[in-house]
């Protein structure tokens, strides 16, 4: 086993997977069962599953798709995407999915981090934490669900969902998404020194020793998307993941 997961990033949108570039511009990448099916070949740690659409369409997660990638779904799967209650958590649970993913939810009501943590677990609840920089390069709190930065600091409202029983964060550079430049390793740094729980780095993948840079940064897991869906310049889709062996020679193994 390696010493730190490297996790490939799906994005559902209108029934088909996608990807962003800094949360814009949708690109089709394939269908999420076949895409899914890849991954288990490759024998892939774990995997993140975010549908962009729900919350800011104001709905739930569609179950009956959910429960058959969960379904298809060999390794431990994370979902996010219009989780509002424990109700719904609990419906996303018995689909076969381990972890729910909170953003949008979890800045209006922390609350409900709580709620999910005490019935479930904290390590079956990760906090999204999306980051903007501005023109003056200062780090902003993003919402996805409306496409805005936040008032709330993101250093303050990673330490409320860490505090309301988060056992996980998800650290995504939003300027950085689909572009493969290399993690934001100064938020990775910065977010390392203020919480005990791990960290996956996200946003900004494109070669192997991106993820060596955001670990030794402080990461215990890295998310990428574009590097695992897109392939050479013109980014032509192309589904893959990194060998064992190669992967082995950057985060090392357990012992």
């Amino acid at each position: 086993m390696l010493n730190n997961r490297i996790i490939p990033t799906l994005l559902l949108h209108e029934g088909g997977l996608v990807k962003t570039r800094k949360f814009k511009n949708p690109k089709y990448v394939g269908d999420p069962i076949n895409a899914i099916r890849i991954f288990n070949d490759k024998e892939v740690d774990e995997l993140i599953l975010l549908d962009i659409d729900a919350s800011r369409e104001g709905r739930g997660p569609n179950l009956e798709a959910l429960a058959e990638i969960a379904g298809e779904c060999f390794m431990p799967l994370c979902y996010g995407g219009g989780i509002r209650t424990l109700e719904m958590a609990a419906r996303i649970f018995d689909c076969g999915v381990e972890k729910v993913c909170l953003q949008s939810s979890a800045i209006d009501d922390p609350g409900l981090i709580t709620q999910i943590a005490s019935r479930f677990g904290s390590q079956a609840v990760v906090l999204s934490v999306d980051v903007k920089r501005d023109w003056l390069r200062t780090a902003k709190l993003y919402q996805s669900r409306s496409g805005k930065t936040a008032p709330m600091a993101w250093t303050e409202f990673m330490r409320i969902g860490v505090a309301a029983g988060a056992g996980e964060v998800m650290l995504n550079a939003v300027d950085r998404d689909g572009e493969q430049s290399g993690y934001d390793i100064e938020l990775i740094r910065q977010a390392t020194a203020l919480i005990e729980v791990p960290l996956i780095a996200a946003g900004g993948a494109g070669k192997l020793t991106d993820f060596k840079a955001a670990i030794d940064a402080g990461a215990s897991a890295c998310a990428a998307g574009a590097m695992f869906v897109f392939y050479g310049p013109h980014r032509a889709v192309l589904i893959t993941y990194p060998h064992y062996a190669d992967l082995e020679q950057i985060v090392g193994v357990k012992q």
